[in-house]
This record gives C-alpha cells, structure tokens and sequence, in this order.
C-alpha cells in the first residue's frame, strides 16, 4: 500500500478552500461525533487544549472510524503542536499526523528548522523510526520513508509584531505550506490585548492574508463568529476554522438554559 495522499495539502496547492473546525476538548469520542459532521479539516490542539500524545493518538483514532463509517467522508485531521521542537514534531507525526500547525513562528530560521524537522534526511532531520509507528502502519506502507516528506504539510503561526515583520521572508520559506495568523495573540502583541476586533488589527490581518498570497502560499485564520470569517474569506483566506468546539458547546448550553432561566449567563461567542 503506498502512504495516503494528503488531501488538505493538495487542496491548498490547488487553492481551493478549506473550512475546518477547532477542537479543543481532547476527547476521542469528541472527536469521532464532528469528524462525521463534514469539516474538510478538524484542528486538534495540542497547545491550549489538555492533549498529550495519548490524547491525541484517541482523536486521530476517532476521526479515521468516523471516514471508515461514512462513505465519502474526507475530514483531514491537523494537529498543533505546543511548541516547535524537533523532537515533539517527530513524535507527533509517528503517530500518523500529516500536517502540523506550528504556534508563535517569528523568523524565516525558525520556519527554516520546522520544515527539516519534518523531513527525512538528507532534505530534514526527522528520525527514522517509522517502522514501529502509527504513521507506516507498522510497515503496512513499505515505501513510507520515501513517500512521507511529499506528503507532509506545514503550517505556521504568525502571531505577533515580530512575525508580521518577518511574514513576506517566512511564507516564502521553501517548505512551508500555508501561513496561519492568530487574532488573539496578535492583537496582544499589538498592544491590544483582549480585542482582536480593533481596526489596527484587522488592518494588519488583511495586510498579512494579501501577503502569504503574493508569496503564493496558503492563508489561513480562526473566526468564531460568521461576520469575521466570511470578512477572511472574502480576503482570500484558503484554510478557515469557523468555530471551536468547547466555544460551540458552552454557548448551545446556556442558550437553552436561558429558555428556561432568565438569569442564565449570556454567550461569550467572538472572543477570538
């Protein structure tokens, strides 16, 4: 058998538009539920959610019996890593993990380490121990080695005043798949913490998805509410998650109780 072909890395090269969902809730069962929903990507966050490597392995194990289950489905799991460190990417990616999105990239160095860190050598530094991992089926892919540093996909976090410097250098990184910029920490970063709504902030946010496209690579961002996220869409954002899932969970819960109670706490949607 030869190694999957990464779909949401062909899409992308394609410019074809992704919509995908956040996850945060680190449950496998969580996971499985929205995977058969149709997002063509879930993120599985393994830097503000509570994921180790054991959780995650149980939500990549949900998301496949969810496509096993439903003919047709294509739901492409990405996983964050907490940190960009060449050993914790090279353990996530034994676990089957394709793509990765890497939090807080301010320099092309840094993007230029995370695209070694991804692959075999002589183009990376991964380690070779795919013969015991996930990610070959345990040698059920005799050819993973060879295959795998096509299919793998990078995707940084432009997150602050120092990565938007740096951006045009960073997405032009070879190897580097798509840019994701992050509303929160930019808008901290900015000065303008708490309210990535501010004007300077959206302002330096289409200035950045203009960017990443100019270097021919993928934009992507989170929106949790509607208005932002066709507002990014409409920029030319290619990879939008629409919504997170604790956020989706909290507000459902205390919408219906407010049909109930009039003292219920009012939704905190569009905090990011």
């Amino acid at each position: 058998m030869k190694t999957p072909v990464n779909t949401f890395k062909n899409a992308l090269q394609k410019q074809q538009v992704q919509i995908g969902l956040w996850v945060d809730l680190a449950d496998g069962l969580c996971a499985e539920l929205v995977a058969g929903i149709g997002y063509d990507w879930l993120l599985l966050d393994g830097e503000h959610g509570p994921s180790d490597l054991r959780t995650m392995l149980a939500q990549l194990q949900g998301i496949s019996s969810a496509q096993g289950s439903i003919p047709g489905l294509v739901t492409h799991p990405i996983a964050r890593v907490p940190v960009g460190e060449t050993s914790l990417i090279k353990q996530f990616l034994d676990l089957g993990v394709q793509t990765l999105l890497v939090p807080m990239v301010d320099t092309p160095a840094q993007a230029e380490q995370l695209v070694r860190a991804m692959r075999y050598p002589p183009e990376g530094v991964r380690g070779v121990g795919s013969p015991v991992a996930r990610s070959s089926r345990w040698q059920g892919y005799p050819d993973y080695i060879h295959e795998a540093n096509a299919q793998v996909c990078l995707l940084v976090q432009a997150e602050t005043v120092e990565a938007m410097r740096n951006l045009d250098a960073i997405a032009a990184t070879p190897g580097v798949d798509g840019v994701f910029i992050g509303p929160a920490d930019l808008s901290a970063s900015m000065g303008f913490l708490g309210n990535p709504g501010h004007p300077e902030v959206q302002a330096a946010i289409a200035d950045g998805i203009a960017r990443i496209l100019k270097a021919g690579k993928a934009p992507g961002i989170l929106a949790t509410t509607e208005e932002q996220a066709r507002k990014w869409l409409a920029a030319g954002a290619l990879f939008v998650a629409v919504g997170v899932d604790t956020m989706l969970l909290s507000d459902a819960a205390r919408s219906l109780l407010a049909k109930f109670k009039s003292s219920a706490p009012k939704s905190s949607a569009g905090a990011y």
